[in-house]
């Protein structure tokens, strides 16, 4: 009786023990970016609101890599890291937008409305940049994937944060509409 053993070696292994030791960085990682909002945003809840918008572009990242057929690996993996911080920048661009409304005087849900609005152009902007960006190095056959991820999870990410978040900052602080005054 013959005994077959299988071994993981090559660019596997590799991948691996790169993967392991991100995967063993990212309490810590996760720790400093949530303190790093709280000193930024001056509050538990808006820090809380921005960190959850990370997550929007997974959606996009997915679709992207298998559209076209890269693999999510461990470069795929160092793109979602740092789409994670391109998106929260753009939540933090767009809560602080609210906050300075709220700051001047405007009613909550006016300036929820308003700032999502005004600050469409600015957000939509960078986030093309950043894509764009990457198509050169969509090209290539080593940081392809993640150009890939970075660019599908942006455009995801951007659509997705300037619809929910305003609908999530209304819904966190239980933000109503007024009724419109009596003529």
């Amino acid at each position: 009786m013959t005994a077959y053993r299988i071994e993981v070696a090559g660019a596997v292994e590799e991948s691996s023990k790169g993967s392991a030791s991100i995967v063993a960085g990212i309490p810590i990682m996760l720790f400093i970016t949530f303190t790093l909002l709280m000193l930024q945003l001056h509050s538990f809840s808006r820090a809380m609101l921005v960190f959850l918008t990370g997550p929007l572009g997974i959606a996009g990242v997915a679709g992207a890599l298998l559209v076209s057929g890269r693999p999510f690996g461990f470069v795929a993996l160092l793109g979602v890291i740092a789409l994670m911080g391109m998106i929260q920048r753009n939540s933090v661009i767009l809560i602080d937008q609210i906050e300075q409304d709220r700051a001047a005087g405007v009613p909550t849900w006016d300036a929820i409305v308003e700032s999502a609005v005004r600050r469409l152009r600015p957000i939509v902007l960078t986030a093309a940049a950043a894509v764009l960006a990457m198509v050169p190095l969509s090209r290539s056959g080593f940081w392809g994937p993640m150009a890939v991820a970075i660019m599908g999870g942006l455009i995801v990410a951007t659509v997705l944060t300037l619809l929910a978040l305003p609908a999530m900052y209304a819904a966190w602080f239980r933000v109503k509409r007024e009724a419109p005054a009596p003529v």
